[in-house]
């Protein structure tokens, strides 16, 4: 059933001459079958630079939702509506708009796990890949507020220095990797590298920990799932411990044979990137479905702050 399920897969995404972009916490099949499998950042950019007029995004709705911005003359397709973010539920438009009325002169940075209606009252976006130089590239002494994600938003705050307004979002996966999990991980495996996510919840401890020469910095790096590719690819160690979700171990094995990839937690999994599977993959090119799109005034408004992110290394 598999075999023929791929093959009548691989014979729609020609017929329709469609282009498959999954995210790095994708299904292993899923990632198989992908013309890219990517972080956000890259998915956002491949999206704009790949030559196909149906792209099936087979992530979460956000990730839909930002290149069907980023392309609006392109189908946008996700496999499945119902794969949502439970990062950007926690805060909506009218939350941004509220701070703005105390904070005329401020700047908003949208971390791209946001709705549209969000990064449409944004004046930057970013990713987890460019959060920091997003964050440094802001004009001096103006305030500024970072949505949604906590963790993320302190780890760039002490990194930076930069004095910011916080919400208090958190991805339920990222924020259940805490600082004891590290622990235990680092005493089973004394010799790995460890490649932890900004999101975490274990990362200012990490990074109290790096500073103060509990963990040698040459042995734990805090990246973006698309540089954790790079860093494990170039680094000399053989076996590394990963704290994100667990998807993401898939592509670095995969790439990386010849090393070793372990969890931090194996339950760490998100329940909606795992939504999608071969079979809506399937009727989403068949059917074309379903189509995402954003309201005209709303995308106008978000293309401007994706637009700066794109713009930024």
């Amino acid at each position: 059933m598999t075999a023929s399920l791929v093959e009548e897969i691989l014979r729609l995404k020609r017929e329709r001459n469609a282009a498959i972009l999954a995210h790095n916490y994708q299904r292993p099949e899923i990632q198989d079958l992908a013309d890219v499998v990517a972080d956000s950042l890259k998915l956002a950019r491949s999206a704009t630079e790949i030559d196909a007029p149906i792209i099936v995004l087979c992530g979460v709705h956000f990730m839909a939702e930002t290149a069907a911005i980023a392309n609006p003359d392109k189908t946008v397709l996700i496999p499945d509506l119902n794969a949502g973010c439970s990062l950007a539920a926690t805060i909506q438009a009218e939350d941004v708009r509220r701070w703005r009325a105390e904070h005329p002169d401020g700047i908003v940075v949208a971390y791209v796990n946001t709705s549209a209606a969000v990064k449409a009252e944004a004046d930057y976006c970013c990713t987890s890949g460019n959060a920091v130089s997003v964050i440094r590239a802001l004009p001096p002494d103006v305030p500024v507020l970072f949505l949604p994600d906590f963790f993320l938003g302190s780890y760039l705050k002490e990194i930076t220095g930069r004095e910011m307004d916080i919400w208090m979002g958190e991805c339920h996966v990222h924020a259940g990797l805490t600082p004891d999990m590290v622990a235990a991980k680092r005493g089973e495996f004394p010799d790995a590298e460890f490649l932890v996510h900004p999101e975490c919840g274990c990362v200012s401890n990490v990074v109290y920990a790096i500073g103060s020469g509990d963990i040698p910095s040459e042995r734990c790096h805090i990246l973006s799932t698309e540089r954790m590719m790079a860093r494990a690819r170039s680094s000399p160690a053989r076996r590394f411990v990963v704290a994100t979700e667990t998807g993401v171990l898939h592509r670095l094995r995969r790439e990386n044979p010849e090393k070793e990839f372990y969890a931090v937690a194996e339950e760490a999994e998100c329940e909606y990137m795992k939504m999608i599977t071969l079979e809506k993959l399937r009727d989403s090119l068949r059917d074309l479905k379903y189509r995402v799109s954003v309201p005209p005034d709303i995308a106008a408004k978000a293309r401007r702050a994706i637009d700066r992110m794109l713009a930024i290394q």
